[in-house]
Formats: C-alpha cells, sequence, structure tokens
C-alpha cells in the first residue's frame, strides 16, 4: 500500500494517488466530499474557507463506483490560484519565516531565501488531499463493521471531562456543535476563548480525542517495532501540522498512576469470550489490538500564524523584523480532528490489510470470517 500527496497550497490542484487498495470495494464521492466539508468546519477557522469550496473527484481506479484495483486518483481543484507550474507569477518574495513554521528550517534545508517555497507545500491546505484519502479508507473498513469519530476536548485552557458512551454517543452529541465538543456548557467557554484571542490577534490549539470501534483483536505485532499498531497510528497523527503529542488511552496519565489501579485485568465468560471491564490502554497492548475500542488523543499548538506577529529575522539582510502575515485560522482543533480521523483511518487499513489483505474485497472478507470464527473457538 503506498499514498501519495501533491500540491500546493494555492496551486491549481491537490491529488491523492492511492496505490494497493483492493478491488471490489464501493467508494462514494459524495461520501469523500462530506469529510472534506467536516474539515473546513468549527469555530475560529479563517477566510480561505470562505473562498473553497472543496471537492472531490476521483479520476482513476474505479469503475461504476466501484475499485478496480489499479490506483486511485483524486483531484481537488483549488479557487485561490495564485501560483503556477509554467506561467509566472506576480507575488513578491517572502525572505521574512514565521516562528513555530516550516519556513526558517525549510529556507535552510532547501536553500531559498523566499518562503513562500517552502510554506506553499508545507500548509495546512496539504491535509485536503489526506482527507481524501482517509475518506476511501474509512468505506473500506466500513465494510467490516469499524467506524471513527472524534471530538473537541480543550480549547486553551477550556478542558471538557465528559467522555463519551461510544461512536454513536458522539456523533449524537456533536450534530449541533460549532467545535465538534460533546460538552456543551464547555463548548460555550472554548467559543468565547476563540473569539477573545481572534479579538487580540492571537491564536489558540486544543486537545481532541479520537476513537475507533469495531477493531478486531489481532492488528498489528510486537514482532517488528514499524509495524506496531500504535507505532503507526502515532507516526500518522504526528504527520498531520501542528500536532505535537500523541496519547493512546490513559497515555500520560499512566506515569501518575501505580500498575495495580491502571492495567487492564483480564476476565472470561462463554458468552463474551475474553474481555476488560475497563480500557485504560486504549485498546492496544504491545504493539496489538486487543478488540475494545482504540482511543487516541492528539495536542495542537496554537496556529503559527499571527495577525500580531512575533520578532523574526530578515533571510537576507540578517536584520530583525517581524514576522510576515499571511491569512490563517484562529483555532483549528475541530478541522485537526477531522483529519486526525482519516489519517487514523489509513492506519489501521493498512495495518487491517497486513493481516487480511487480497486482491479483491471478497478475498479479504474471506480471510476475515475464518479469523473471527477461529477467535469464537480459542
Amino acid at each position: 500500500m503506498r499514498i501519495l500527496t501533491a500540491g500546493e497550497s494555492h496551486g491549481e490542484c491537490l491529488t491523492t494517488i492511492i496505490e494497493g487498495f483492493p478491488r471490489g470495494v464501493r467508494i462514494e464521492q459524495d461520501f469523500i466530499n462530506q469529510e472534506l466539508k467536516r474539515r473546513m468546519s468549527g469555530a475560529g477557522r479563517g477566510k480561505r474557507m470562505s473562498i473553497e469550496d472543496d471537492k472531490a473527484e476521483i479520476v482513476s481506479g474505479l469503475r461504476n463506483k466501484i475499485t478496480l484495483g489499479s490506483p486511485i486518483t483524486i483531484l481537488v481543484k483549488n479557487k485561490d490560484v495564485k501560483i503556477f507550474s509554467q506561467n509566472k507569477d506576480e507575488l513578491p518574495s517572502l525572505p521574512i519565516p514565521r516562528p513555530a513554521h516550516a519556513d526558517l528550517s525549510g529556507a535552510l534545508k532547501y536553500n531559498d531565501a523566499d518562503v513562500r517555497n517552502i510554506l506553499e507545500r508545507a500548509s495546512a491546505r496539504e491535509t485536503v488531499s489526506r482527507v481524501c484519502a482517509g475518506a476511501i479508507f474509512k468505506q473500506f473498513l466500513l465494510n467490516f463493521d469499524i467506524d471513527i469519530a472524534s471530538f473537541t476536548v480543550a480549547v486553551g485552557n477550556v478542558v471538557s471531562d465528559v467522555k463519551p458512551k461510544s461512536i454513536s454517543d458522539i456523533k449524537t452529541k456533536i450534530k449541533s456543535s460549532q467545535l465538534n465538543c460533546i460538552d456543551q456548557k464547555k463548548e460555550k467557554l472554548m467559543i468565547s476563548e476563540i473569539k477573545k484571542a481572534e479579538a487580540e490577534k492571537d491564536s489558540l490549539g486544543g486537545i481532541a480525542e479520537i476513537r475507533i470501534e469495531g477493531v478486531p483483536p489481532g492488528l498489528g505485532t510486537f514482532m517488528h517495532f514499524d509495524r506496531r499498531l500504535d507505532a503507526k497510528l502515532a507516526c500518522y497523527l504526528m504527520s498531520i501540522p501542528a500536532v505535537k503529542a500523541v496519547e493512546v488511552g490513559l497515555g500520560f496519565q499512566y506515569a501518575k498512576s501505580r500498575g495495580s489501579l491502571s492495567h487492564d485485568e483480564i476476565y472470561y465468560s462463554k458468552t463474551k469470550g475474553f474481555y476488560r471491564n475497563t480500557n485504560n490502554s486504549g485498546g492496544i497492548e504491545g504493539g496489538i489490538s486487543t478488540g475494545e475500542a482504540i482511543v487516541l488523543r492528539i495536542a495542537m499548538k496554537p496556529i503559527a500564524t499571527l495577525r500580531r506577529p512575533l520578532n523574526s529575522v530578515n533571510l537576507i539582510s540578517k536584520k530583525a523584523e517581524k514576522a510576515i502575515v499571511i491569512r490563517s485560522d484562529t483555532c483549528a482543533i475541530a478541522a485537526c480532528a477531522i483529519i486526525a480521523e482519516n489519517m487514523a483511518a489509513v492506519a489501521v487499513a493498512e495495518s487491517f490489510l497486513e493481516k487480511f489483505g487480497g486482491d479483491t474485497l471478497s478475498e479479504i472478507k474471506t480471510a476475515y470470517r475464518t479469523y473471527a470464527k477461529n477467535l469464537d473457538n480459542l
């Protein structure tokens, strides 16, 4: 399985190519577009969201909505096009990097004093392509009753302690939410914080939780470090711009607890089979899924671009100057969570296919049913 994304923030389009996807999976383009719409939503988003109307177009790999087994290509055209591959644009050079962005490190890496050449690709708009890929894999996983949802836990210092009962509970509670938050009281305070930061030309980060249900026990492995399911999920979630920390289950709270109070004890009954009454491990032990819900959290740093810019240095003159100001968001934690959902879908689907893989959906289903039957006989 291989996924490739291409395109610049203000280029003509963003492209996603998925190689190695099995044949026979029904894919709805409307499902992808709904995910893209969710990515653009949430309190604290900037003006770019009112300009773009992201629509995915699947241009290869399907016939009559069914995957062929050949590479899948998805295009999303940009409306706010400012740079071109062949024609010269009229944009001025940007020699002043923004703190906390890829501007300076990218300029040093590629020996380029115009950070526009860095920010165009480093921009979080690249995640449009990743949501397209994730939406494809979400539809694959639904064939096996594996579902994913997310919700906002915190914005700045406002933190919700409300825990969802299930994915169904999450989806019900976030229907009318501006921040995909399941806690209405805390959401009002979160929105107030966002408005305050916006008025002060500042930005905010936040925490989001991602929940995955229906994952069978046995995905991932302890045999190879790079195939551990938690390692793969952490890698994919950390690859999202602005994400600075990932937790699985209790995460950092494990460090504050005794083992006797934190580890998930194991039980057995003829009706349930092996089970646990708690899920502090977040559905993964030893790099392998346990069959319990997978619970992940991401921490997103405040948006790097500020309308009241921080101190920086001109790459050409080496003199102190204020950082450049680029159109941006005040807070994008709700959107970041949607991106995280889709990246998690890719990671879980890849591990699923490593275990049950075949060239066609019917082969995969046969392998999956056989494995499930063997589990019942254990």
